[in-house]
């Protein structure tokens, strides 16, 4: 019970990137883990002046900081280690199935692990390239804080330094905080760059180094350290959060422990004691017994001391018991070199990665087994070859020891089994991307087109949906198979994106009237979404007093009984109630509604007008009223403006103008008699005349002998204000604020014309950027086309006829969702689906460089004013400062003029800081010389956006010329 406990305590890793030597992803490390190649090469000229071999990363110098929002001149700024760890934990956080820029605000601790002080070195080394800049892109804090900072995390962030073992130590804080309720979710993990060749000689001096610049972990050979580079973050989650939210789990996270050398045989000298007793203590707090551990991802530096010593204190705590194997050794150091503040995060995850995949890879051994070790008579062997691991219960050890004596090891296990579905059974989904650029996002395209992804494609998708941050540039495709999905994913690439960033659209609900029903209508979407399941049948069990038989049984056979007028206006208001309610927990919230005709009392709830009872006793009772008034009228769509449809009824008293739905297009209605002449009349004329097949003459005055009965009903409901911009088809107007919809707005309403085309014109005085048809197939969306108002607005539908069934919601939302909408996807997908599934990592923009690159000049305190080298730029002259203004944020940001848009926010889109802030002001003084220089608060309001500071120095200007 006991152990049991103790895994319950467990933390997951649920999320996780790396960049090491030949090894630009996870995946490209998992590759060359199992290809036993050393990652080893020639030293790069940047990296200093000649020297060993090393593990050294391609490409240290590149990162996107527009992505970011990182102006140029601090990206340049900035230790290559910040940004290279931020490009990681972005990646890391999506592996995790989370969107990066939805963790904002959250108590998301940061904890990173690092050794190397060369940036701050270099960068200090001439006082008089320092500038504000160099305490921020040169601390070694901001290693962690520029994380939080950049993604807006509160929790705690700390960077540790305990030399070798920073990295590993940074996830056992983690941990511990985890499991302490300090935070709900940690990233973790290490960076390490070769900047400066002087530990090199520390290596030399103390005959540690080895002389081809090769770690060679417990091999004959082995003569010392060769250094490496990389950076690695894994995201950690307690595990009952984890597995209660479906979260992917590379490994489990039992117990860690962290001990010290003290005073032993010299500082930097490896301790066995202390290693046996750190090891001893992570298996106490992760509730193993050192026969379980299967193997030990071990510190392994090469050295010939510090190989033995690790090996003796190894033989301490696994030689005392019978074991029916050996336990198995490796060293990634092998591999990439011994990364230092980075070693230990190198090592977990390849841990856990040997955990995920049931494999545990190989490494060489060249000159074969160090025999000085004793691994045999020790019960220990290195692997040298791939293993396959034993089922899900693998448990295993990480070692990472200090050069000042602080050591970590810690316990991992395979995560727990959980049933997955390998097949989508023809369930389809939304497969989102996004980038901030349309080059981003055709580069990203191109690369989730072209490499493989696992995972059921369903699960693929929410995982997009879920992990990736809604960037201003969109795609985004409805998939149920994976090969066509990768052919739209290779279309969009090749085609030019969107012409700028999206905005959040302003959604309009329209719902259909009447004509529109059909026998089994929605029955598809009801079988599909558990969401529309559930609120149709809150809406059949809200009509089940007033009917005789449930109204979803009746949509579900398919019965044609939908047809008769008692059971199509119950019917259609519970389709359209159940699909408002759908869109809106899918996330589609409209800002206006209308109703045509039997459509008003939908809209009339989702406004908040009406309640669900009281639209459900009004609508089936208007319904069986209807139904009871004897037939013989009819209905007469006809091409006339409506002033000549006021004209042809007006001396006939048994027919009415039923609707206006457009410029050219009312619907009359009535006695059949009457009809027939006006047809006749209009036929004669060349006027188009169609009669249409009802059951009654809705609208027109053959209703008057239910409006008393219907009267009496519809008083007894309580009168409502909407709550949203509601366009009345009865009035032909919005609703002003406090107008009510009472009973006698609801009787008024049977017989009264349906001025849709009014409606529509005043829902589009104040344009919605879409109107969505709430219906069971379009007609609205053909009927706002005809309406000038309406020109432009995109009229979408979640139905389309009979056939529709999910994807046709999931095509409503990938069209939103390309056009601004961030939806709530989970409603979307079925429980089972809602698993990580593994994202292809984003790919980060790579022609962006800075090595070294400190600003050469610091940012001035008191500058001289800068000269006009155009006179239209003076600001003396009377013309527009714009350019000079401009010239000067481009100044402080290290970019180009021509890229500052005037709707750039400072903050938000330029990443402007409190340095930048003084360094803009002193620049601004200097550029456009006032009395008493620029006042702080003045200042510092007008920072909304680039064009608001123009304005803000134009007004200044101004004034000082008056």
């Amino acid at each position: 019970m006991r152990e049991e406990a103790e895994r319950a305590r467990g933390v997951a890793i649920v999320g996780l990137d790396c960049r090491f030597p030949g090894a630009a992803d996870p995946a490209a490390y998992w590759d060359l883990l199992l290809g036993g190649a050393d990652a080893v090469g020639t030293r790069p000229p940047s990296r200093g002046p000649a020297g060993p071999d090393g593990g050294f990363l391609a490409d240290a110098d590149v990162f996107d900081p527009d992505f970011f929002g990182i102006s140029g001149a601090d990206a340049a700024a900035m230790d290559p280690q910040q940004r290279l760890l931020l490009q990681c934990a972005w990646r890391a956080l999506e592996d995790s199935g989370r969107s990066p820029r939805a963790r904002a605000g959250s108590a998301t601790g940061v904890y990173v692990g690092s050794m190397s002080d060369d940036f701050t070195r270099l960068s200090l080394a001439s006082p008089h390239e320092i500038t504000p800049r160099t305490a921020v892109g040169a601390g070694r804090s901001m290693l962690a804080n520029r994380l939080s900072y950049q993604l807006d995390l509160r929790g705690p962030s700390l960077t540790v330094d305990t030399a070798c073992s920073s990295s590993l130590v940074a996830v056992h804080l983690a941990a511990t905080a985890l499991l302490g309720g300090e935070c709900d979710l940690a990233v973790a993990g290490g960076v390490n760059l070769v900047l400066d060749p002087a530990l090199d000689q520390v290596y030399a001096q103390a005959s540690l180094a080895a002389p081809d610049g090769r770690c060679k972990p417990f091999a004959a050979t082995a003569d010392g350290i060769g250094r490496g580079e990389g950076a690695g973050v894994v995201v950690l989650r307690r595990l009952e959060d984890a597995l209660r939210d479906g979260d992917r789990v590379y490994a489990v996270l039992l117990g860690s422990a962290v001990g010290q050398d003290g005073r032993s045989n010299g500082i930097t000298a490896p301790h066995r004691a202390a290693q046996r007793d750190v090891v001893g203590a992570a298996h106490r707090r992760a509730g193993v017994r050192p026969g379980q551990v299967r193997f030990v991802e071990a510190h392994g530096t090469g050295t010939p001391l510090g190989d033995l010593i690790e090996v003796l204190a190894l033989g301490d705590v696994f030689g005392g018991g019978e074991r029916p194997e050996p336990l198995e050794l490796g060293s990634v150091k092998g591999v990439v070199g011994h990364t230092e503040g980075a070693a230990g995060i190198a090592a977990l995850i390849k841990a856990a990665l040997a955990l995920h995949h049931g494999v545990l890879p190989g490494q060489a051994l060249p000159g074969g087994e160090n025999e000085r070790l004793g691994l045999a008579r020790r019960g220990m062997r290195v692997v040298t070859e791939p293993v396959e691991l034993p089922g899900r219960d693998v448990v295993c050890g990480v070692s990472s020891f200090g050069m000042g004596g602080t050591n970590v090891h810690a316990v991992l296990a395979s995560a727990p089994a959980v049933p997955v579905p390998d097949t989508d059974d023809g369930a389809a989904g939304v497969f989102t991307l996004s980038a901030d650029t349309p080059q981003a996002l055709r580069r990203n395209l191109r690369v989730q087109a072209d490499r493989p992804a696992g995972g059921a494609l369903v699960s693929r998708c929410w995982t997009s949906n879920r992990s990736r941050s809604a960037l201003p540039v969109r795609f985004a495709a409805v998939a149920s198979d994976p090969d066509e999905l990768t052919a739209a994913l290779r279309e969009a690439a090749e085609r030019d994106g969107p012409p700028g960033p999206v905005r959040e659209p302003r959604v309009a609900f329209a719902f259909t009237g009447q004509g529109s029903q059909y026998p089994a209508m929605t029955a598809g979407l009801y079988r599909d979404l558990e969401v529309y399941r559930r609120h149709l049948d809150d809406a059949s069990d809200a009509l089940q007093p007033y009917t005789v038989e449930a109204v979803r049984d009746i949509l579900l056979r398919g019965d044609t009984a939908v047809h008769r007028t008692g059971t199509t206006q119950p019917a259609l208001f519970a389709v359209e109630y159940a699909l408002a309610r759908t869109l809106t927990e899918l996330g589609v919230t409209p800002v206006a509604v209308l109703g045509h005709s039997i459509g008003e009392f939908a809209a009339a709830v989702i406004s908040g007008a009406l309640t669900l009872p009281d639209a459900a006793k009004l609508v089936a009772v208007r319904g069986a009223f209807m139904q009871r008034l004897p037939t013989g009228g009819g209905m007469l769509a006809v091409r006339c403006p409506a002033a000549e449809a006021d004209s042809l009824v007006r001396h006939r008293p048994g027919v009415g103008v039923a609707a206006v739905n457009g410029p050219e297009a009312c619907v009359l209605s009535g006695g059949q008699d009457d009809l027939f002449e006006i047809r006749s009349e209009l036929v004669a004329r060349g006027v188009a005349a169609t009669p249409l097949e009802v059951s009654h003459a809705f609208h027109s005055p053959l209703m008057e002998p239910m409006l008393g009965r219907f009267e009496r009903v519809a008083r007894r409901v309580p009168a409502g204000t909407p709550e949203l911009l509601f366009h009345s088809t009865v009035l032909g107007r919005e609703l002003r604020p406090g107008e009510a919809l009472d009973g006698a707005y609801w009787t008024r309403h049977i017989a009264a014309t349906v001025r849709f085309a009014d409606a529509a014109a005043s829902l589009c005085a104040d344009p919605p950027t879409h109107v969505v048809e709430i219906g069971p197939k379009p007609v609205l969306a053909n009927l706002l086309r005809r309406i000038p108002a309406a020109n432009g607005i995109p009229a979408l539908g979640a139905v389309r006829g009979p056939s529709s069934a999910l994807p046709e919601v999931a095509g409503l939302l990938a069209r939103l969702y390309e056009d601004g909408l961030d939806p709530s996807w989970d409603a979307l997908y079925r429980p089972a689906d809602r698993r990580v599934a593994p994202p292809v990592p984003h790919q980060f923009a790579g022609a962006w460089r800075s090595w070294l690159s400190v600003p050469q000049e610091p940012a001035p305190r008191l500058p001289d004013p800068v000269p006009c080298d155009d006179p239209d730029d003076d600001p003396a002259d009377g013309t527009d400062p714009r350019a000079g203004v401009v010239g000067v944020v481009a100044a402080v940001l290290g970019g180009e003029p021509q890229d500052l848009r005037d709707e750039l926010r400072f903050y938000d889109d330029l990443g402007f800081d409190s340095v930048m802030l003084m360094e803009l002001k002193y620049r601004l003084e200097a550029r456009f010389p006032v009395p008493g220089g620029l006042e702080m608060p003045e200042m510092l309001a007008s920072l909304v956006s680039v064009g608001t500071l123009v304005d803000y120095i134009g007004g200044l200007l101004t004034a000082v010329r008056a």
